[in-house]
């Protein structure tokens, strides 16, 4: 019997995601709150840096399975709806986990980033979709549209504001050929986090199946790990202090 490697599913990439998001946290909202609180040791400086970077793969596969799902699902509103409720949801804990306040409104939760990019999208894509007006006049528009979405995340100053909303749009635009589409990630990141490039690698490998049906796995891991990261500040005394 053959057996050789296939691929990564669709469920595989998004838990390699969450799993480097959460070494990102850990490291973004605990560790850095020992530091602060005067307990600097070179050793533990040089474990956040590392967890921080390890991070950095996690954001690019968030925003390729955006575009993913903004292909291929059924209802592009209720898509949206989705994404409005669990940015909302989790802010809270976003805002206790990394601001150590109830709510603020310096830093928005990459769920708001994410929405922002598929409003940027639909918007996108309904311009495309108009064959009938001239050349000039959709190449305006689709600069205005892209100029809005990249402007309102400054503006909500949500992690990771406009590059993040230019990121789903390259993936976006490229997604026909995907040799190209990694490549434009790969350009993109190079110039502002290069560690964010080896999720293109793992990107390359998608055999383009789902996987496991975990779909709402995905979605409660974010604000319930950001509470439980919360309360581990709490036990260990550093949750006043202000991780951000």
């Amino acid at each position: 019997m053959k057996t050789g490697f296939k691929g990564l599913s669709g469920s595989t990439l998004k838990l390699i995601a969450i799993i480097t998001m959460l070494i990102d946290h850990v490291a973004a909202a605990v560790i850095v709150r020992i530091l602060l609180s005067g307990h600097w040791t070179e050793e533990l400086y040089e474990v956040y840096r590392i967890m921080r970077t390890i991070g950095r793969l996690a954001f690019p596969i968030f925003c390729f399975f955006l575009v993913e799902g903004f292909e291929h699902t059924r209802d592009r509103k209720k898509y949206a709806l989705r994404l409005f409720l669990f940015a909302l949801i989790s802010e809270i804990p976003f805002d206790l986990a990394f601001s150590a306040r109830v709510l603020e409104f310096e830093y928005q939760n990459v769920f708001f980033t994410l929405l922002i990019g598929l409003l940027t999208l639909l918007a996108f894509h309904a311009v495309e979709e108009r064959k009938d007006w001239h050349p000039l006049i959709r190449t305006i528009l689709l600069a205005l549209v892209v100029a809005a979405g990249m402007g309102l995340a400054l503006w909500m100053k949500t992690d990771y504001d406009a590059k993040g909303v230019m990121c789903i749009l390259l993936l976006y635009v490229f997604r026909k050929k995907r040799s190209i589409q990694i490549l434009a990630g790969c350009l993109f990141f190079s110039w502002w986090e290069l560690p964010a490039l080896a999720s293109f690698f793992l990107l390359a490998l998608y055999n383009g199946t789902r996987g496991l049906r975990m779909k709402y796995f995905f979605y409660l891991f974010y604000p319930v790990h950001l509470l439980i990261l919360y309360a581990v500040c709490l036990l260990m005394g550093t949750a006043g202090i202000a991780a951000v």
